[in-house]
């Protein structure tokens, strides 16, 4: 079959017509010939001449098929019904005739109907499998268009979720690596009052506890988390340099239920928090003060708290993003929380029972699988 609009490959048509007619030749013959026991090379000639002549008259039907392929329904099968009738008759007449010259025998008219009833059943079986493997075709190029598409968009929405993923990592490793230069600045700049001052040991210290820290800032992947229990010796680190530096002015009130120590984090979560309030509370007061931190479950909910005692004025509830210079340090976080938590996370800012600032944050409540590698200890006796 040539290949042309609403039509199938052209190897599929002859590959279907050769195995018709030659079941229609050999069905014949062994039902036929045989029965009336005309085993003889003429009537096998009439059977084989029989089939050719009816897959020639089929070429025009199938062209016809084509034809009225993309009408209606109902048109197609009246007019398939009618060329179906026409085809057979042509056959039927052939078949009559080629029969009588082959075997010259003349009484064969008189059985015209049974030739035309055979005739058409034979049509009409040719017509459904043609419109069979036309479907048939056509429902397997629907099938590869459709998973052509499918393949199509996974791999779109694999290149998507692959961009996401390198966009929320880089966004993380910037939010991360925000923490650690203000916090370094206000370190060297705390060493080098000491050294002006000729305090070489204190600054010995806060070298030695300052180098510890950084190494477990860069041994611990930003875009992980780590249990909340690595996360306080992280803070403690960090605030093991405060204390060099603010000595007695800093007062330290931790109480980490035992329960959540198993809790997963962000890595250095709570350091900017506890950083704004020894910058813009401790530093800021003659007597210094507290930091209290804080951690409990609720509801399937890990819940930390971090507070300061303030400077002794009353901070603007409706300001506290931007009230007395904490903003950057609050929205780093704040931002850190969105990009690994979406909408599954609560962050609240309220006036603590001294004045101070409170921080709470709500978060899933996930436990870690298994202990991590390279953990704070490993960073502390190195």
């Amino acid at each position: 079959m040539l290949k042309t609009q609403s039509s199938y490959p052209i190897s599929h048509y002859w590959s279907l017509q050769f195995l018709f007619w030659s079941g229609v030749s050999v069905l014949t013959f062994f039902t036929l010939t045989l029965w009336y026991g005309q085993v003889g090379w003429l009537h096998a000639g009439h059977t084989l001449l029989q089939a050719v002549m009816g897959l020639l008259l089929s070429i025009p039907l199938h062209w016809m098929f084509n034809r009225i392929w993309e009408v209606g329904i109902v048109q197609r099968v009246l007019v398939s019904l009618l060329a179906v009738g026409i085809v057979a008759t042509l056959w039927t007449v052939l078949r009559v005739v080629s029969f009588i010259w082959i075997t010259d025998e003349q009484d064969v008219w008189a059985d015209f109907g049974g030739w035309y009833f055979g005739a058409y059943f034979i049509f009409l079986c040719w017509s459904g499998l043609y419109h069979g493997s036309r479907y048939f075709q056509l429902l397997q190029s629907e099938y590869r268009k459709m998973h052509e598409a499918q393949k199509t968009v996974s791999a779109e929405q694999l290149m998507r979720l692959r961009a996401e993923a390198e966009a929320k990592e880089a966004q993380l490793k910037m939010l991360r690596y925000q923490l650690n230069p203000h916090f370094l600045f206000n370190t060297l700049n705390a060493i080098n009052s000491l050294v002006q001052a000729q305090e070489s040991d204190r600054a010995q210290r806060i070298i030695v506890q300052l180098s510890r820290f950084l190494r477990y800032s860069l041994d611990n992947n930003p875009e992980m988390k780590i249990s909340l229990a690595h996360e306080i010796n992280a803070l403690l680190l960090y605030l093991e340099i405060e204390k060099t530096r603010f000595a007695d002015r800093l007062t330290l009130d931790f109480d980490i239920d035992e329960e959540t120590n198993a809790a997963l984090v962000p890595s250095l979560l709570l350091q900017p928090l506890v950083e704004n309030s020894m910058k813009y509370a401790i530093a800021k007061s003659e007597q210094g003060g507290t930091i209290s931190v804080r951690s409990r479950i609720d509801d399937h909910r890990l819940i930390l708290e971090v507070s300061d005692s303030g400077t002794g004025k009353k901070l603007n509830s409706s300001k506290f993003m931007s009230a007395d210079g904490r903003g950057i340090g609050l929205q780093n976080t704040l931002d850190r929380l969105q990009a690994f938590y979406g909408s599954a996370y609560k962050f609240d800012l309220t006036s603590s029972s001294s004045g101070g600032l409170k921080t709470i944050i709500t978060i899933p409540y996930e436990v870690e699988a298994g202990e991590r590698s390279g953990d704070l200890a490993g960073a502390e006796t190195e």
